[in-house]
C-alpha cells in the first residue's frame, strides 16, 4: 500500500487562507494526497472574519466558516479530494502546530501584515515556518485584476 501525503491546511475565512486551500486541493491532486482543513475558534483566528451573531457560538461560526471555505474551494477548483474539515478550540498558531506532528505538509496563508501591525498582531505563518516538525508552504493570496 503507498503512503499517502498528508496535507494539514490553515483556514480562517481571509483571501489568503482561501488560496492556502486552492494551493492545498492542486497539490492533493497531482500527489494523491488527502487534505486536513483547520480552523482554531480561539478569537485571534476571527478578527479579520465577522463576529458571530448574537445567539451563535464561535466555535458553530467558526465551524461556518470552515464549511463555506472548503465548499467553494471544491466547487472552484472542481476536485474530488476528500477534505477532512478540523474545528479547534485554540489559537491559531498552537493548533496547526499540533495536528502538523501527524502532517506530511502544513500549507497555510499569508494575509499580507507587515511593519509594526505585523510585530504587534504576530505572524501565523511566520511562527508555523519557525517551529512546525514538517515542511511548511506559505501561500500568498493571487493578486487582483
Amino acid at each position: 500500500m503507498a503512503e499517502v501525503d498528508r496535507i494539514l491546511v490553515g483556514v480562517d475565512g481571509s483571501p489568503g487562507s482561501r488560496a492556502a486551500l486552492q494551493w492545498a486541493l492542486r497539490y492533493a491532486e497531482q500527489a494523491g494526497g488527502e487534505v486536513a482543513a483547520l480552523i482554531a475558534s480561539g478569537i485571534p483566528a476571527l478578527i479579520d472574519v465577522a463576529m458571530p451573531m448574537p445567539g451563535e457560538g464561535v466555535t458553530e461560526h467558526a465551524a461556518a466558516v470552515l464549511r463555506r471555505a472548503v465548499d467553494e474551494a471544491l466547487a472552484s477548483a472542481g476536485s474530488g479530494v476528500h477534505v477532512r474539515r478540523i474545528v479547534v478550540e485554540d489559537h491559531a498558531a498552537r493548533a496547526l502546530l499540533d495536528e502538523a506532528v501527524n502532517a506530511d505538509l502544513l500549507v497555510v496563508g499569508h494575509r499580507g501584515r507587515g511593519g509594526f501591525a505585523g510585530a504587534l498582531l504576530g505572524s501565523v505563518a511566520q511562527h508555523c515556518v519557525r517551529h512546525a516538525s514538517c515542511p511548511v508552504v506559505v501561500v500568498r493570496e493571487a493578486p487582483s485584476s
